[in-house]
C-alpha cells in the first residue's frame, strides 16, 4: 500500500505531462456551456449543432442484427467470448467496401472500439523523442494524445500552441491544405481527410504530394479517414492507399461512428500495412499487433454484429449520409443568405466552417447561443488557426436544423 504524504493521499508520481495540458478537452467545455445556458434559461429550447454526435436512428437492419446477436448470447449455440468468428467476416467486408484493389490483407486490418481509441494506442509505437506535425486546425485528440504521451514541452500562450509540436496552418489562403515543408525533420505527421473541423477535402494531386513528401522525409503519416464516406467528388480519394507508395509510409484509421451512427455503439478499424518499417527494419504492423493484443481484447461482439450488417447493407448507410448532406445544404444556404462570404467545407463533409469577421471564435459562439439558442463549436478550440471561425455540424434532426436556420435569419446573425 502506498504511503500517505503531507500534501496528498498517495506517493505515486503523477505523469507530469498532464500538467502541460492548457485546458479541459474542447467538447466537454462546450457541453458545460450548453448545460449552464439551459439552466439559466429554462424557457428556451437549445439546439445543438456543435459536438459531432450523430442523431439519425440506426438503420433497422443494423439494429436487428445487434438484437439478434445479443439474444443469441443467451443460448449455448449463440454464445461467443474472446475472438468471435464474426471478426473475420467483418474484416473481409471492410476490405471489400473500402480497400478493393489496394492490396490490403486481413492481417493488416485491426477492428477496434473506435478510431479515437486507436489514435491513443498509436502513441505507444514511437519514442518520446519523436517529433510530431499536426495540421492547424485539427481534431483536438491529436494534440492532447501527443501531450499526454510526453512528446511536447509546455503550452506556449504567445503562439497558442505547445512547444515541440509543429503546427501546419490551414486557412483559406492555402485552401486549407498545409504547407508540408513545415514538417521537415518531423517523425510523425497527422492528416485528417476530410478535415475536422474545416470540412476541407484534399484532391488526388494534394494527396500525391503528401505521400511524396512523407516518402522523401521518411515520415509516418497517420491518416484519419473517419469522414471518408461523405466524399462526393470523384477527384478526391477516400483512402490514402489509393495513392501509389502510401503503403510504405502510412497507417489509416476509420470509424463506423459518423457513417453508420455508431457513436454510442463504438466500432472502428485501423489498417497497418506490412511494408511500413522502422529505421532499424522492424515492422510497425507487428508492434501494433502486440499493442493491440496486450491493451485490448477486441471490439464488443454485439457491435461487430452491427458492423457486419452495416457493411453488408451499405445503401442504407448512403441514405443516412444523404440525410445529413441535405442538412448541410440548408445550413450553408442560410449563411449565404445572411451575407457570410467565408463559408467552407460542407460538400464532402458533415461540417461547415464559418468565418465571423472581426470576432473571435468564442465571441461568435456566445453570440449564436445568446441570439439564436444554437450550440456550435468555436474554431479556435481546434487550434490557433481556427480563431475567428465556428464549426457548424449537420448532425441534427431535420426539424432542429430547419428551426436553427430560421432562428439565424430571424435574429440577423452576423449583422
Amino acid at each position: 500500500m502506498a504511503k500517505r504524504t503531507a500534501d496528498g493521499t498517495i506517493k505515486t508520481p503523477r505523469n507530469s505531462n498532464f500538467a502541460k495540458l492548457s485546458a479541459g478537452y474542447l467538447f466537454p467545455i462546450v457541453a458545460k456551456k450548453r448545460r449552464e445556458y439551459a439552466a439559466a434559461h429554462p424557457d428556451k429550447k437549445v439546439i445543438s449543432l456543435g459536438v459531432g454526435d450523430t442523431t439519425h436512428p440506426l438503420p433497422q437492419v443494423v439494429a436487428k442484427a445487434m438484437s439478434d446477436y445479443a439474444l443469441g448470447l443467451g443460448t449455448v449455440e449463440g454464445y461467443s467470448g474472446y475472438d468471435p468468428v464474426i471478426v473475420d467476416p467483418v474484416k473481409a467486408e471492410i476490405i471489400k467496401n473500402f480497400y478493393a484493389k489496394m492490396e490490403v490483407t486481413a492481417d493488416e486490418v485491426f477492428v477496434s472500439d473506435g478510431s479515437k481509441c486507436d489514435l491513443a494506442r498509436f502513441q505507444t509505437l514511437w519514442e518520446g523523442s519523436a517529433k510530431v506535425a499536426i495540421p492547424d486546425p485539427a481534431y483536438p485528440a491529436y494534440v492532447d494524445d501527443t501531450v499526454i504521451s510526453g512528446h511536447t514541452g509546455g503550452f506556449n500562450k504567445e503562439k497558442m500552441g505547445y512547444d515541440g509540436i509543429v503546427y501546419m496552418p490551414c486557412n483559406p489562403d492555402n485552401d486549407f491544405f498545409p504547407d508540408l515543408s513545415a514538417a521537415k525533420g518531423c517523425d510523425i505527421l497527422y492528416f485528417c481527410n476530410p478535415n475536422n473541423p474545416t470540412g476541407a477535402c484534399a484532391n488526388r494531386k494534394q494527396l500525391e504530394q503528401l505521400v511524396k513528401f512523407c516518402t522523401e522525409e521518411q515520415i509516418l503519416c497517420v491518416f484519419d479517414a473517419a469522414y471518408a464516406t461523405y466524399i462526393r467528388d470523384a477527384d478526391k480519394p477516400k483512402s490514402i492507399f489509393e495513392i501509389p507508395g502510401a503503403r510504405k509510409i502510412a497507417i489509416e484509421t476509420n470509424s463506423f461512428s459518423k457513417s453508420a451512427g455508431f457513436t454510442g455503439v463504438r466500432l472502428g478499424w485501423t489498417v497497418v500495412p506490412t511494408e511500413v518499417k522502422y529505421g532499424g527494419g522492424a515492422s510497425l504492423r507487428d508492434d501494433y499487433n502486440r499493442v493491440f493484443n496486450t491493451h485490448f481484447n477486441g471490439a464488443a461482439n454485439v457491435a461487430l454484429a452491427g458492423g457486419l450488417a452495416t457493411l453488408q447493407n451499405m445503401p442504407v448507410v448512403t441514405q443516412v449520409i444523404e440525410y445529413y448532406q441535405e442538412n448541410t445544404r440548408l445550413i450553408m444556404e442560410t449563411f449565404k443568405e445572411l451575407g457570410f462570404t467565408g463559408i467552407y467545407g460542407g460538400r464532402n463533409s458533415p461540417y461547415i466552417f464559418v468565418k465571423f469577421p472581426g470576432k473571435g471564435s468564442w465571441e461568435a459562439f456566445d453570440e449564436i447561443l445568446e441570439k439564436a439558442q444554437v450550440i456550435t463549436t468555436p474554431g479556435v478550440g481546434f487550434g490557433p488557426a481556427g480563431e475567428g471561425f465556428v464549426r457548424v455540424s449537420s448532425y441534427g434532426s431535420r426539424e432542429n436544423v430547419v428551426e436553427a436556420c430560421r432562428r439565424f435569419k430571424a435574429v440577423g446573425l452576423g449583422k
